[in-house]
């Protein structure tokens, strides 16, 4: 049968809007020093499409003939494991690669490991690259990045801060070089990245669908055309992008001839002093851009504007001290910090500009990226203008008409209080003990406590689940203590159990003195790791009129802050139920987005009875349906609250009815004592003993320096 052709690439130059998300990529493309892009936006916003997009418009580069690692000719890697290479090796022209890392690689697939197949075949080492080496000189696109296991997250830092991959395991010690343009893209809903990572960025992008109908119609329009001829779709658009390429060269040559004048060096350390950011890799990456900003657009030296546009591209993902900061830059903020960076003898022509005027130059470079250009206008005449923007299930844009960029208004450098609290209907209620007294009032908010550095709660036994930092677990990486026979396929080796499995049979074998090792596949061993998992850490809050008293309440809401917090550093998902009045909510399902669920505590009304068994309930619900979705993830349900159950005709019995269903069901918990006053009834320490779970005050819950495990009946944990 013939070869099937390969469908083509949606065109970069086919793509409506995103104009900041063109800009950084073509920025990244003319000066790979950049350092990389992250794309956050929501679903279907193009994110993918545009960033595979790029790879057409990359110039071709010369490689080492037979060389694995993609050496250049003129300047190949010294310790290249395919070299070395002589003086003036044979080259071959090739197009720059994008190699895509899926969420689920694992690490020799990203870094390479021992070939076992000739190692089992004919005894010899030898080392099959990875990801990292096909990448080289390339683009490495990370989609969905942020849900990338930690440990393949420290192997992408360090390759990306060294410019060189180091793999030492199963018995291979090898070095090659891996220096790559870093794209990586995210739902901010689905969780935030480590700060470690984020940092290695060179540019952050924030998309987000446009709102304007006539942009949203185009989108669809030039889908359905891509669907329906994708090869004609792509030529119509070949020039375009046939000239974007062109316009790369051009600007990649004029770039080492790009000046950076000192009175621009000096505005761009001021506005980076002004926003705070830590180190100096910010200051670095914002005058790369500035210079690949002015031979973007052709200037021998660079403006005050390319240092505006670089700034904010580069500098609102380092802004964020914490998960529960916005990634967004004010661009008021960001026009003071360069009018007070600014030289006393640079003058001010150039700094009142319209801050919108260098962000509106889009992949054709022209001062708005629809100007004088038809096929950019969704209203234009041009027949070419006949389908949508995007490919797969990314569809959309963001343009001028759409939602704010990440500079945009709104954003800024937040105070990182929390708001002040505001009750509904009337002034603060004084602090008030039963529930009685609340039935029927309005409700209020109360002002979020700082969080703090939280216990360590962990689900008591061994897991198998996502690798993590919570609970302990066997996992595909973490210490090695012991080896196994491999229930599936082969995912690593143990070497000398290997060995020794194999070693009492080769006299049956045949073995020759002095022969190879004569191995059969049931001597293969797998290493047993024990490491970290995270969890599903479920919390239960009472909201009731007997926590809503403000100061109370802002110290149970600090207390889970603090919690949610230590769920982010330790990748766990988080979901929140809370109950209050006549029933209780899900207001957050699980997610691995802290962020979304320290919005939802912050926003959480308080007032009316205690229905603690619907709590219960609802929560006993959440985690049933969780383990059906993610079985080897394993759960620890965190109630917050008083004790006190009012509402229904035995709320206290009913209460702890449904506190044995979630014991018997082996649920992990901790209940958070919030009774305070100098008459306690102890009934969160009742509910505890119900739950089998550990009982803790809620002064104990971010007390510096300590490790608490929620521990259960040792009987039930073994």
């Amino acid at each position: 049968m013939p070869e099937r052709a390969l469908t083509p690439l949606y065109p970069f130059s086919a793509v409506v809007g995103l104009d900041d998300l063109r800009l950084a990529l073509l920025l990244n493309a003319v000066s790979p020093a950049v350092g990389g892009v992250l794309v956050r936006g929501e679903k279907g916003t193009a994110k993918s499409t545009v960033v595979r997009a790029l790879a057409a418009l990359l110039p071709s580069l010369e490689a080492v003939v037979g060389c694995r690692f993609g050496c250049d000719p003129a300047a190949p890697y010294a310790a290249c494991p395919d070299g070395p290479h002589e003086a003036g090796p044979d080259a071959v022209v090739r197009r720059a690669r994008l190699v895509e890392l899926p969420v689920g690689a694992t690490e020799d697939r990203l870094v390479g490991a021992l070939d076992l197949e000739r190692v089992l075949t004919s005894g010899q080492a030898a080392y099959a690259p990875g990801l990292l080496a096909a990448a080289h000189r390339g683009v490495l696109y990370v989609d969905e990045v942020n849900l990338l296991h930690d440990h393949l997250v420290d192997l992408l830092l360090d390759a990306a801060a060294m410019g060189e991959a180091y793999v030492e395991r199963d018995g291979v010690s090898v070095r090659h070089a891996a220096r790559f343009l870093l794209v990586g893209t995210m739902n901010p809903e689905e969780g935030e990245l480590r700060p470690q990572l984020l940092d290695r960025f060179g540019l952050a992008v924030q998309v987000r669908a446009p709102r304007e109908p006539r942009e949203r119609a185009e989108v669809v329009r030039r889908r359905l055309a891509y669907e329906a001829d994708p090869a004609g779709f792509a030529a119509r658009w070949a020039e375009a992008d046939t000239a974007l390429a062109e316009r790369i060269g051009a600007a990649r040559t004029r770039l080492p001839g790009v000046v950076l004048p000192d009175a621009e060096l000096t505005r761009i350390a001021g506005v980076c002093a002004a926003f705070e950011v830590d180190g100096l890799r910010a200051d670095l990456v914002v005058a790369r851009a500035a210079l690949a900003l002015a031979a973007w657009h052709g200037r021998p030296e660079v403006t005050a504007q390319d240092v505006r546009d670089a700034a904010r591209l580069a500098l609102p993902h380092r802004r964020r001290r914490d998960p529960f900061d916005s990634p967004d830059l004010d661009e008021q903020a960001l026009e003071d910090a360069l009018r007070h960076a600014a030289p006393p003898d640079a003058g001010s022509a150039e700094t009142d500009a319209d801050p919108g005027e260098g962000a509106r130059d889009g992949a054709d470079g022209r001062s708005g990226p629809r100007d004088g250009d038809p096929r950019d206008d969704p209203q234009g005449g041009d027949p070419r203008d006949s389908g949508p923007d995007d490919s797969g299930p990314d569809d959309g844009g963001d343009g001028p008409g759409g939602s704010p960029r990440p500079g945009g208004p709104g954003g800024g450098v937040p105070d990182r209080e929390a708001p002040t609290a505001r009750p509904h209907g009337g002034a603060q209620r004084r602090e008030q003990d039963g529930d009685s007294r609340f039935a029927g009032a309005g409700q209020q908010h109360a002002q979020a406590a700082a969080p703090r550095r939280a216990r360590l709660f962990a689900v008591p036994g061994t897991g198998e689940g996502t690798a993590g930092r919570r609970s302990p677990a066997y996992t595909r990486n973490g210490r090695t203590v012991g080896a196994r026979v491999p229930g599936g396929g082969l995912a690593a080796l143990h070497l000398a159990a290997t060995v020794r499995a194999a070693a009492r049979w080769q006299g049956a074998r045949g073995r020759v003195p002095g022969g190879p090792l004569l191995l059969a596949a049931a001597d293969l061993r797998e290493p047993v790791r024990r490491g970290r998992e995270s969890n599903l850490v479920l919390f239960c809050v009472d909201a009731s009129g007997s926590m809503a008293a403000c100061r109370r309440m802002g110290a149970v809401k600090g207390a889970v802050l603090s919690l949610l917090l230590d769920a982010y550093q330790r990748r766990d998902k988080v979901g929140l139920v809370t109950f209050h009045g006549a029933e209780a909510r899900l207001v957050l399902p699980p997610t691995s987005s802290v962020e979304a669920g320290a919005a939802r505590l912050r926003e959480l009304p308080t007032g009316g009875r205690t229905p603690l068994a619907a709590g219960l309930r609802r929560a006993a619900h959440t985690l049933r349906v969780e383990r059906l979705r993610d079985p080897r993830r394993r759960a620890l349900l965190i109630v917050v609250t008083d004790g006190r159950a009012t509402a229904g005709a035995d709320p206290v019995g009913e209460a702890m009815r449904v506190a044995a269903g979630l014991a018997g069901d082996g649920v992990a918990a901790v209940v958070v004592d919030c009774e305070s006053g100098p008459v306690r009834l102890g009934l969160a320490a009742r509910l505890a003993a119900g739950l089998g779970a550990e009982h803790v005050p809620l002064t104990d819950v971010t007390a510096q320096g300590l490790a608490g495990v929620a521990r259960r009946d040792r009987r039930r944990a073994a």
